[in-house]
C-alpha cells in the first residue's frame, strides 16, 4: 500500500531523515515509534505528500508521488484520513460540519447523502446526537473522536493518526485506543499510528517501525518488539533516561 525507498529529508542543516525505507502492506496496523523531535511526524506527512523528501522515493500503491502536481496528489490523498494531533477542528463551525467539510466538495453525494454519512461516522465513534455542539464544549477526547470522524467519513482506504493520546489522560487515553483499533477491524483500512505511548503500540498495532538517528532502526512484530533484548528498543521502550539504569 505504502512503501518508501531511501527517502531523506533537511531542514537547513538539520538532517531529519536519513535514508528511510519501509513498507506497509494493505491491511496492516503498524505503529512508528521514536524519540521525540526524531522525525516521526515528517515522516507521515511525507506519506500523503504534505512534505517532499530531497532524495528518495514515497509509493502508495507502487505510485511514486514525489513529482506529482497538487492536482494529481489530491487524488492521491482521496485515499487517506489523517487525525491531527491536536485534532485540527474549525472552531467556528458545529461538530456535524467539521465533519461534513471533507464531504461539501464532492458533488456527487446528495445533502441527504452527506447526513447520513455524518451520522454514521459519529455514531462510530460513539459521538452520535453530539453534531450540534461547538468545540469549545468539548472535552479534549471528545474532540479526538471529533477528528477521527471527520478523517473516516470519506471511507477511505488509509488512516494516519499523528499521535492521537497525546494530551489525554490514561483512561480517555485508552478509550481511544480501543477505538481506533475496533474501527480498524470494522473497516478493513489500513492504519499507521505515530506514537510514544507504549500501551498505545500494544493495544493497536502488529508490526513496529523504530525511527533511530534518522532510519529505520527496527522492524518487528509488536510481541517482538517488548521482548527484545537490543539496548536502543528496550531503553525506548523502558523510558529509561540513562541506559546503564538497572545494569550490574
Amino acid at each position: 500500500m505504502i512503501e518508501t525507498r531511501h527517502i531523506t529529508k533537511s531542514f537547513g542543516a538539520q538532517r531529519v531523515l536519513n535514508g528511510v525505507d519501509l513498507r506497509i502492506e494493505p491491511g496492516e496496523s503498524v505503529a512508528i515509534i521514536g524519540r521525540s523531535g526524531g522525525g516521526k511526524s515528517i515522516l507521515l506527512k511525507h506519506l500523503i505528500g504534505l512534505l517532499n523528501p530531497d532524495e528518495g522515493q514515497v509509493l502508495v500503491q507502487g505510485r511514486d508521488i514525489t513529482h506529482l502536481t497538487e492536482r494529481e496528489l489530491l487524488e492521491v490523498r482521496r485515499q487517506f484520513g489523517f487525525l491531527f494531533q491536536s485534532a485540527a477542528l474549525f472552531d467556528s463551525l458545529t461538530v456535524h460540519d467539521n465533519v461534513a467539510f471533507p464531504l461539501r466538495r464532492s458533488r456527487d453525494l446528495t445533502p441527504g447523502e452527506v447526513e447520513r454519512r455524518v451520522d454514521e461516522a459519529l455514531s462510530m465513534v460513539e459521538l452520535p446526537g453530539a453534531g450540534a455542539k461547538k468545540p469549545a464544549e468539548l472535552s479534549g477526547g471528545m474532540r479526538k473522536r471529533v477528528g477521527l470522524a471527520r478523517a473516516i467519513v470519506y471511507r477511505p482506504q488509509v488512516l494516519l493518526y499523528d499521535e492521537p493520546t497525546t494530551g489525554l489522560d490514561p483512561i480517555v487515553s485508552d478509550s481511544i485506543d480501543q477505538l481506533i483499533k475496533r474501527l480498524c477491524e470494522q473497516l478493513k483500512n489500513t492504519t499507521v499510528v505515530v506514537t510514544h505511548d507504549m500501551r498505545s503500540v500494544r493495544t493497536i498495532s502488529r508490526r513496529v517501525l523504530m525511527l533511530h538517528e534518522g532510519r529505520i532502526y527496527a522492524n518487528l512484530s509488536t510481541p517482538d518488539l517488548f521482548a527484545s533484548t537490543d539496548a536502543v528498543i528496550r531503553q525506548f521502550v523502558n523510558g529509561i533516561a540513562d541506559p546503564r539504569e538497572g545494569q550490574p
